[in-house]
């Protein structure tokens, strides 16, 4: 492995080691799908298509994620002393914080105006994607939860032997989040708004579980992005060709130039996961007068649908809502996945079916002083985040009990 920062840990059969690899290429692929959550080969362990070999080689092979990019594989693998693997970490080293969506810019700057060097710092996430999944990847041998807690040891052991600032651990589940707090990460939360699938055998259905007025005003808002003559397409699999690759590669470069200035992903990365894992995407495309005009990228996991990017070249009254999020639940509740994960904020969300519900990650901060400052502060954002999620949970379009 090319690991420059080999690091000794210890447990109580014996001692393991954590190496960094600058790329996931380094692992071979049949290493990488033995980690949980990274195959559908494994039934009973859910399947985050983001952490898949062919999503995070994409991202590098493209040139998405890569140094130039501010984005250098540190990719921690934790072995026996024979050099088995127990479990990874998707890893890198930023000298940035864009593309991240757990916004760490104040800590930065309130840091590096004392006198600190806040850059780089170690990242353990998927880049360019703000959606909940498994960071402290555990393999077929040995406890799952010592696994975890010998993951969560090592990124702080060589963010140490690194002299970097601060680990970080973005959209992480709860077991990992327990093991990093553990180790004596700090415990941060958000908000974001996902549709939850309770059995719905249609829309229709869906929307009787609605308020009438809120019901509605989704059939008029409907009929409304649909009026232009515009039809909906669902595409994947043999369907994702290079020609529907362009027109949405089109529509993320408006979009995306418009919002945020400079895209994250290229072309090339939307041909490779078109090669590699076309079952996995789902294009939701509106057509107008015989040619695409708008589009948005999900991924298909187990359960979950995760919709990720959006664009358009024509502007249509309600068509992003449309495409992003009420085709999203119709294609869960059709396939029977039980939640969509409609990416980060967007209150207006909520009125579309999406409820509230609370993602987490966790930070390791060396600077003692700079630490207190964050744990203080984190303490007030958990009450905050908290607090609005209560009072949107009041607010959400469904039927109340006492109401109808």
């Amino acid at each position: 492995m090319d690991g420059e920062t080999d690091a000794g840990l210890q447990r109580g059969d014996g001692a393991l080691v954590i190496r960094a690899a600058s790329s996931v290429g380094a692992f071979s692929r049949s290493e990488w799908l033995a980690l949980r959550g990274t195959s559908r080969s494994d039934s009973s362990i859910t399947y985050n298509p983001f952490v898949s070999y062919d999503f995070l080689c994409s991202l590098e092979e493209s040139g998405c994620a890569v140094p130039r990019s501010g984005w250098q594989g540190h990719h921690l693998r934790l072995e026996a002393t024979d050099g088995t693997l127990l479990g990874a970490v998707p890893c890198y080293l930023k000298s940035h914080s864009q593309g991240e969506y757990v916004f760490d810019h104040g800590w930065a700057d309130a840091f590096e105006r004392a006198g600190g060097r806040y850059y780089p710092k170690l990242q353990a996430s998927v880049p360019f994607t703000p959606a909940t999944g498994p960071r402290l990847l555990v393999g077929q041998h040995g406890e799952p939860g010592a696994i975890k807690a010998a993951l969560a040891a090592g990124l702080k052991t060589v963010s140490e032997k690194l002299g970097v600032s601060s680990a970080h651990v973005t959209f992480g589940e709860a077991g990992d989040m327990a093991a990093l707090e553990q180790t004596g990460f700090l415990k941060r939360t958000d908000q974001q708004f996902h549709f939850l699938n309770a059995g719905y055998s249609s829309y229709d259905d869906f929307l009787g579980s609605l308020a009438s007025r809120k019901r509605k005003a989704l059939k008029k808002e409907r009929r409304e992005a649909l009026a232009d003559g515009i039809s909906i397409d669902w595409l994947t699999g043999k369907d994702l060709t290079e020609s529907v690759w362009d027109d949405f590669f089109a529509f993320y470069m408006d979009t995306g130039s418009r919002k945020w200035g400079r895209p994250y992903l290229n072309r090339r990365f939307f041909s490779l996961i078109g090669e590699r894992m076309a079952d996995d995407v789902l294009l939701i495309m509106a057509k107008r007068a015989g040619r695409y005009v708008a589009g948005a990228i999900n991924f298909i996991g187990s359960d979950t649908l995760y919709g990720r990017n959006w664009g358009c070249i024509e502007h249509h009254p309600f068509l992003h809502f449309e495409v992003c999020y009420h085709q999203a639940i119709d294609f869960a509740i059709e396939h029977k996945l039980k939640v969509v994960e409609a990416g980060a904020q967007g209150e207006h969300k909520l009125a579309r079916g999406y409820t509230p519900v609370t993602t987490h990650s966790a930070h390791y901060i060396a600077h003692p002083g700079l630490r207190r400052a964050i744990a203080d502060y984190l303490a007030r954002e958990r009450r905050e985040v908290e607090s609005i999620g209560t009072y949107f949970e009041e607010h959400t379009p469904y039927r109340k009990v006492s109401s109808e």
